[in-house]
Formats: C-alpha cells, structure tokens, sequence
C-alpha cells in the first residue's frame, strides 16, 4: 500500500481509477445520480472500465440511456445496467430496491451521489422537503433494503462499501434540526439550510453505518469540492448560488472566494473512498482531496448522539428499523 500515490486537489477521478485498478476488478458497483456533466456519471465513466458491472440510476431512464451511449461508445466492453430510480419516493424507493435484490450479483459498492437541486421549498408525496427525502432519507432506506445484496459481497478479505457525497458545507448548518426531517414547514425553509441539514445528515449515516454494522460495511463520507455541474445551473438554483455568492451576478463561477474543481477532480475522492484500501482502517470516515480528513468535520456531523438521533428519527419517518 506504501506504494500507491498521495493525491491531490488536482488529481482526477481516472488517476484514480487507474492506481486501484485492480481493487476495482471484478466489482459490481451501484451510483445514483448519473446524468451527464455530473461527478456521478464521471465517477461511473472511469470506474466502468475495470469494474464487472456498473448499475447506474436516475428517475429519467431517458437521461441514463445517453449516459449508458457515452459510457460504451468510449468503453464498449463496459457491462452497464440502468436503474430508474427516484429518491424523493418512499414507494419508488422500494421498488428499485426490489429489482436490485432481485439481481444474482452482490452489490460491492454503493456510491450515493444523487441530490436534490438548491430550489424553493417542495414537499413530496411522502411530505417530506424534497432536498432532504432525496438526498438523506431515501438514500437511508435504499441503503437499508440493499443490505443483503451488499452483505452477500462481503468475504474474508473484503467488506462492501457505502459512499455518500457529502459536502463541506455541512459546517454551515446551525447544528442539527431533526425536525425539519419530520415536519417540514414552508416558514422556517431556506434552500441552502437544508442543503446543510442534508449534508451534515450524509456524513453522520456514514458514521453510524460503521459503527451499527461493526465494520461489516464501511460507510465513508466525502467532499467533492466546489463544481460547476448541472444541479448548480438549474434554472432554480441560480438565483440561489448567485445569493450565496458561488457564482457571480453573470452566473459564472466566483473564482475570488472559492478554489474550483473540475468534473474529472471533482469525482477523483468519491472513486478513492470507493476503493482505496489504506481507508479501510478508519471506517466511517470523511474524505476530502482523496485523503481522510475526519479532523476537519463540524462538531454536529461527528457528535455520536446526533447520529444516534437522526438514525432513529428516520427510521420513524420510513416506517421500518435498520438493524445488524
């Protein structure tokens, strides 16, 4: 392990990739939200060519038929398999979930990327607030109903993966409002407050995977690093991003404020905690720049309590236990 490089914030996701190519070998890998000009289809792209199988979802199976294109047209002996699914369903979750256990393959490595745009406030069919059905609590019960074919992959020299893309502006939250998960009101809603509720909610799942599993899946967590991708130039989230000074009054990215990444750096550290071995002693950790920085999460998103809490919360709001 001595061997393989230290990354950087400059480093891409095929660099990646690339260096754990045979820790990606013979995997099947399930990513969520793979549509083009994404870090989920980048992150998808490279790893599609030495995995054994690529599972990619959305809830428009139009849009994952011209990710699946671009992917073989580069990669024609690829073995890609799409999955509509749509996150801000409880049922729709279910469903998915259904079809994916119904696979004869174990799942190696569940990779949520998948988010709800920056936007005015939305409830659901489950009423619940969309950015934090489709980002926390469906990602909850998808990874919970997948727990055997995740498990099924798990031998006595490896233990499967859950990846969820967090953000480092989870710190940005006022701590932890498990409220806003259960009953949301129109009143108390902010776009980019529950973007942070959402984030920080990622990195304690993560957390608390590990620990209720007993290592028996290794959940991580990441920062991407700020990206310009299409959930950030969605027509709602503009005026948003503008506000928050993201982007500028032209809608082009604030390079005074903030250090950029591209797409293909931008996926680099969900690759490696997909696949990185040296990460496999510090189970639940938060990744940024490719390398462990637990160290630098905001007191709320590592408090054992509050992942306690919101595990607990939302197993209520889903209506069943996820237990080991």
């Amino acid at each position: 392990m001595s061997n393989y490089p230290t990354f950087t914030f400059e480093t891409t996701a095929e660099e990646v990739a690339d260096t754990f190519a045979s820790e990606i070998k013979g995997k099947n890998v399930l990513i969520t939200g793979t549509s083009l000009n994404g870090i989920g289809y980048e992150a998808a792209r490279v790893v599609a060519k030495y995995a054994n199988l690529i599972i990619i979802t959305g809830y428009n199976d139009e849009r994952l038929k011209l990710s699946e294109t671009a992917i073989k047209k580069e990669n024609p002996t690829a073995n890609i398999r799409r999955l509509t699914l749509d996150l801000s369903s409880l049922a729709a979750v279910r469903k998915a979930a259904a079809e994916v256990n119904a696979y004869s393959e174990p799942i190696h490595v569940l990779i949520h990327n998948a988010a709800a745009g920056l936007g005015p406030f939305k409830t659901t069919v489950d009423k619940l607030e969309l950015q934090l059905e489709t980002d926390h609590v469906g990602p909850f019960l998808f990874t919970k109903l997948l727990k055997p074919r995740l498990l099924a992959a798990s031998s006595t020299t490896y233990k499967p993966r859950v990846v969820f893309v967090s953000s480092g502006a989870h710190a940005w939250a006022n701590g932890l409002d498990l409220a806003a998960f259960k009953t949301p009101e129109a009143g108390k809603y902010t776009p980019e407050g529950a973007y942070f509720q959402a984030k920080s909610a990622n990195i304690l799942t993560a957390s608390e995977l590990s620990r209720r599993s007993k290592g028996a899946i290794l959940g991580y967590s990441l920062h991407p690093g700020v990206i310009l991708t299409n959930i950030n130039t969605a027509e709602d989230a503009l005026p948003i991003m503008k506000a928050m000074k993201i982007l500028d009054a032209d809608g082009k990215p604030n390079t005074k404020d903030f250090q950029w990444k591209t797409i293909p750096q931008g996926a680099a550290t969900t690759v490696t905690a997909a696949f990185d071995p040296r990460i496999i002693e510090t189970p639940g950790a938060y990744l940024d720049d490719s390398k462990v920085a637990t160290e630098t999460v905001a007191a709320h998103s590592t408090d054992v309590a509050n992942a306690e809490k919101l595990w607990a919360v939302t197993e209520e709001i889903i209506g069943e236990k996820f237990e080991f």
